[in-house]
Parts: C-alpha cells; structure tokens; sequence
C-alpha cells in the first residue's frame, strides 16, 4: 500500500467492477452461499498498523481508501486492535448499506468527541447525540434548517456578511511579498466568513471575524475548530489505555472543546438575556432584525444546556465546509479561466455587476453553472472523505453477510474518484454535472451524506458558498499565486489543503 495516489488512480482506471456489483444477492449465483467477514480480503493488521502511523497514513486516509480498494476490490477488512472495519467503495454497495439501515442510525464516527462530553459533562448535540436523544434533536432542528424556505429566511443576514467578506479580501491583498492582488492562505479568511456567517445564522450576533482587528475569544474559537480536527485523528487512532501513556492528543482535544463551549455558551446566555429583556418590555440591544436559530431554540423550551450543545457543534461544522469548499472552489476557478469566465458570465447576467447586485436564494438557484461548480468541487474534495455506519442487524453488502454492531467504513472519496463513475475523476470539470456525458450513479457523490444522517446544514451551507462564489466573482477576477506548485488535499478528520492557498483578486 505504498503507491501514490496518482499511481493508484491508474490501477483503478484498470479494475473496473459492474456498476451494479452487489445491487442484490441474485448476482452471486444460485448455488453461491453468502460469505462472512473472514472471507473479506484486506491488509494483515502489521501492515495495516505500519501504514498508518510510519508511512503517513494518518493524513492520507483519503488515498488509503483509493489504494484499497484497487489492491482488495470494491469491500475489504481491516483491523485495529479490537475493532474490524469493513470497508465499501462501489456506489451500489454503499447504497445497499444505507437503505437497510434502521430509525436510528448509528454513525459511530466521533466517540472521542461524546466520550468528551460524558467525561466534562457537556451536553451532547446534533453530531454526538445517538439514539432517541438524537430523533428528538433532529426533528426539532429539520424544519429550522432543511426546508428551502427556512434557509432562504436567513439571506438578508448573510448578506451582509458577504460584502464584508469582500471588503476583507480587498484589505488584505499585497500584505507581504509577492504580487499587490495576492491574499495569502485565503482558507484563513474563509474560515473567520464560515464564522461570521453561521454565528449571524445561529445567534443572530455579529462576531467582529471580518474586521481589521478580530476579537480575541474569537480567534481563539477559531483555532480551537482548526486544532480538534487533528487532535481527533490522533485520538480516534489511539487505543484508550494508550491515552494514559500519551496524554497529549487527548488534553489537547478536552481543551479545544472546552474553549469552543465556553465561547458558545456566554453566546448562548447572552441571547437568553435579550430575550428576557425583550419579554418585559423593555428595549433590545445588539439584535438583528432577521430571525436567529437560537431565539426559534428558547421559543421551543429546549434547556439552556441542550441549546448550548447544539450551537457549539453546529458553530464547528458550518465553518469548516463552508472554508474549505470555498477554497478549494476559487483554487479551481484561478486554474481553468475558461469556467471562471462563463461562471462570470451567467452571474453578471442573471444578477447584474458591480456592488449593486443583491443576490437572493431562488435567483441563485436558477443558475446551473453555479451550482455545477460547487458539486464538482463537493465531489473532488468532499469535506468528510469517508463517513460509516454501525448496522442495528445483520445486513447484506455484495456477496457478505456484516454482522450487527460492525463499524462499516463508507469510502466516498474513492467513489467520487472512480473513473467507472466520472470520465478523468481527478480532473476540474463542472459540465459533467449539466448533461455531458452519462450519469453517475446517485450514490457516486455523496457529499453531504444520506437519509435521517444526512448534513442538518446542507442547504444553509450551499447558499453561503453561493452567496459567496457570485459576490466575490462580481468583484474580483481570481488568478493564481504565479509559480506556485500544485495543492493537493490531505486529511485532517476533514479534508483539507496540504498547505495555504494563496490567491490573486484583481479588481475587475
């Protein structure tokens, strides 16, 4: 397992299963018995083991999962100390494991976060919640956030956080060497705008990340999001009698989350102190006129704590795909000026040019290179590479029998990378999505998951990037930084750049 990623996109482009291998048991034959797990192919754990933590695996999960399955096919088994993997990397099996799961679906992908909570006794919210806790706080959140018309209602506040997003990048151009149009580490500035535009969603409070002079609790929640991404790889690869011998990866995740409740919670308080104020008639101070998740939150008698909860966690995943997305969006756009000058084009056309235009929900949805370009980037570099399951019964995948309580790894950075799926995967290409060429499997892609576990903020973060890519085109013609090698994505828990991106915005 020591090819390159390019390297195993070649072997890939050769192994070739039917699109429809495993879509029902009738394709293993009738005298084929269903096989077990230890039938399933995969690496002897020394290997495993060895490939994780001396060759770097740890930040390649993403091209592991590439590897794997052209060395084992399209399901495979690894083993880390007590816990059996089964990993799935063909559209139509993954497909066959989310349709047979239950009510409740078990995600099992970030036990050192809930392990957190019980240990601090912090609430559980949205991402670490499971079972009925996890119903209950679901259908409470899906019509604040899922429906198109509750996303749409936070447009106005958003806004406004855009154009400031604009005047930030306008300010930070030439600082340092290079050419006087380059912003360096442009994923920097998108995350204090990830921030700034789901704390105005969230809290209905402006944060300050897009001035000259960031607030200091501010900054600090900031580097907390960036920091517990990697102290949660650590974690999650270490076994728990290991974290008394090495205890550094797991004080420094306890410390980043209490820093991000902490910050969350004198938000959290302070909005509960307005509405009180509000309550007795008496005026408000630093509202917004627009509505805010938190107010809909204390109108429904949800427990201050709980709230508390679910801001905290809802505040770290709304900066992180909404950065890195945008980042890796404008990177694309500066390599293929091609699509940069039509994506110009249908914007200006549709929404008109200049610091006049004010986009709205529906009139961003109408334009199709648009949204073309965020599914391309979504697919080339999905913000969660791979995410899993733990079936409640025994399930059928492909010709295996996977046993209840197994943790099933889904590889959706393999799948969107399959040459079968997408004709030259790794390549930038947005008409793919505009009806050149046959379609994909609808499980090829699939960025913001699927079913009762799909992303709670899908359409809230789609509009931001939206709102974004069209006011900043308007702006500025975005090159890239000259001479500057390839970026190339690695894994954070998340998936990230390797290193900053640095962008050219040239006035237009």
């Amino acid at each position: 397992m020591t090819q390159t990623l390019k390297l195993a996109s070649r072997v890939f482009h050769r192994i070739r299963w039917p699109q429809e291998l495993g879509a029902s048991q009738d394709s293993r034959g009738s005298n084929s018995a269903p096989k077990s797990l230890a039938d399933i192919p995969g690496p002897s754990v020394p290997s495993f083991l060895a490939e994780l933590f001396c060759k770097g695996g740890l930040s390649r999960l993403h091209e592991l999962q590439v590897q794997g399955a052209a060395r084992f096919g399209p399901v495979w088994l690894a083993s880390f100390g007590t816990v059996r993997t089964v990993y799935v990397s063909a559209p139509a099996l993954i497909e066959q494991v989310l349709r047979q799961e239950g009510p409740l679906p078990e995600r099992c992908s970030f036990s050192s976060w809930a392990e957190h909570r019980r240990r601090h006794q912090w609430p559980c919210g949205l991402l670490t919640a499971e079972g009925e806790e996890w119903q209950r706080l679901r259908s409470l959140l899906a019509p604040l956030l899922l429906r198109p018309q509750a996303a749409s209602g936070y447009t106005r506040s958003l806004d406004n956080v855009v154009r400031d997003l604009v005047r930030r990048l306008r300010h930070q151009r030439g600082r340092g060497t290079g050419p006087p149009a380059l912003v360096r580490d442009v994923a920097g500035e998108f995350y204090k705008f990830g921030l700034e535009g789901i704390a105005a969603v969230l809290l209905g409070s402006r944060l300050g990340c897009l001035e000259s002079e960031v607030p200091r609790d501010t900054e600090t929640f900031i580097r907390a999001v960036g920091s517990v991404f990697v102290s949660t790889l650590l974690t999650m690869a270490m076994p728990n009698w290991l974290h008394r011998l090495v205890p550094g990866p797991w004080a420094r995740l306890c410390r980043d989350w209490d820093q991000m409740f902490t910050f969350a919670q004198q938000h959290v308080e302070r909005r509960e102190a307005e509405i009180a104020m509000r309550n007795q008639g008496k005026p408000e101070e630093d509202m917004l006129s627009g509505p805010h998740l938190t107010h809909f939150l204390f109108r429904e008698k949800l427990p201050v704590q709980s709230i508390v909860g679910n801001v905290t966690e809802l505040l770290l995943a709304g900066v992180d795909t909404v950065a890195n997305t945008l980042s890796w969006a404008l990177y694309e756009l500066s390599q293929h000026p091609e699509v940069q000058v039509a994506l110009y084009s249908e914007i200006t056309a549709a929404l008109g040019s200049g610091s006049c235009a004010h986009p709205q929900a529906t009139a961003l949805s109408q334009l199709p290179l648009l949204k073309a370009v965020v599914k391309e980037v979504l697919r080339l570099y999905p913000v969660v590479p791979g995410n899993s399951r733990v079936p409640d019964k025994d399930i059928c995948v492909g010709d295996y029998i996977i046993p209840k309580n197994t943790l099933v790894s889904l590889c959706h950075y393999a799948t969107s990378r399959d040459p079968a799926q997408f004709p030259e995967p790794n390549s930038f290409h947005p008409a793919r999505w505009l009806g050149e060429g046959p379609a994909p499997h609808p499980f090829a892609s699939l960025p913001f998951g699927f079913g009762k576990r799909s992303c709670m903020g899908r359409r809230l973060a789609e509009l931001e990037l939206q709102m974004a890519l069209a006011q900043i085109l308007t702006h500025f013609e975005v090159l890239p930084e000259p001479g500057a090698p390839p970026i190339r994505p690695m894994t954070r828990t998340v998936l990230v750049p390797e290193r900053s991106i640095n962008l050219q915005f040239v006035d237009r």
